[in-house]
């Protein structure tokens, strides 16, 4: 339950960042793309400044669910983050929330539901040897080449798609990384902590996947971003889990109703991409 909780928590502050830091890219003009000078710009914004802040709690949290939890369960939980980012940003607009965007909302929460149960992830163990990493390390960044390969040639909502997938797969690596790390601060104490590489790595992959969630940001809108940035995170996430970590979900027949959890978010989150709220706009008034 406390991996639950804190997983909730980081869902819900990562979904009030991406708001804050969205309002804050919208004015970045496109030829400040994949540049360092995207952050300079940035940084003298106050309100992706907020954003920022939240993203630290964000992590804290994130630390504490994973701490507690396997990754499988952490990490999908996140899905949140969608029907969240939403609602807040109907929220800070003042926009009053439509019943088919709580219709959605509801898709989203009861696909999750499902799938979690169905896939009920258990076991597992924290610590990874360094040949495992070695070979998890050179995947991903392989995976990530491909995506940032493509996402050069693309325009629009297609490279923010692309961009927001290759994010997801960074906050994923940052997870496994920082689950890793929590694992050897268990064991071995504050020293042991420190001296692991899988700390310093946790920093660089999450300021990696940050830099290409701000790039994905500028590029299109937040409906092609989010679904990709919170269904990649969950899908990637189980991967770490089960490959790194031995963690153990259900197959044979229990993977229908998963299936079916799926379909369900799926079908929440073609609902949530259509509100207006997803694009950055004002939902319109009744009746008009």
């Amino acid at each position: 339950m406390i991996s639950v909780l804190f997983a909730v928590l980081t869902a819900l502050s990562n979904g009030t960042a991406t708001v804050l830091q969205r309002q804050a890219a919208r004015g970045i003009p496109d030829r400040e793309a994949m540049r360092l000078s995207l952050f300079g710009r940035l940084l003298r914004q106050r309100v992706w400044l907020a954003g920022i802040a939240l993203v630290v709690v964000a992590a804290v949290c994130q630390a504490v669910a994973l701490a507690t939890g396997p990754i499988a369960l952490v990490q999908p939980i996140f899905v949140l983050e969608l029907p969240a980012t939403l609602l807040i940003a109907g929220l800070i607009t003042r926009t009053p929330v439509r019943p088919r965007l709580w219709a959605g909302v509801a898709a989203v929460t009861g696909g999750l539901a499902v799938a979690l149960a169905s896939a009920d992830p258990v076991g597992g163990h924290g610590g990874v040897d360094g040949a495992t990493w070695t070979v998890a390390l050179l995947a991903t960044g392989a995976f990530e080449a491909a995506l940032l390969t493509a996402a050069r040639t693309a325009r629009g909502d297609a490279r923010a798609a692309l961009l927001g997938l290759a994010a997801a797969c960074g906050y994923s690596l940052t997870a496994a990384l920082m689950k890793d790390a929590m694992a050897r601060l268990d064991a071995g104490g504050v020293g042991a902590l420190l001296t692991a590489w899988q700390l310093y790595g946790t920093a660089v992959a999450g300021v990696g996947a940050l830099f290409l969630l701000q790039n994905a940001l500028q590029a299109g809108s937040l409906v092609a971003v989010q679904p990709m940035l919170t269904l990649g995170d969950a899908l990637i996430s189980v991967c770490f889990g089960v490959t790194l970590f031995g963690e153990h979900v259900r197959t044979g027949w229990w993977l229908l109703p998963q299936l079916a959890g799926l379909a369900l978010i799926a079908a929440g989150c073609v609902v949530l991409a259509r509100s207006p709220l997803a694009a950055g706009e004002r939902e319109p008034a009744p009746g008009t």
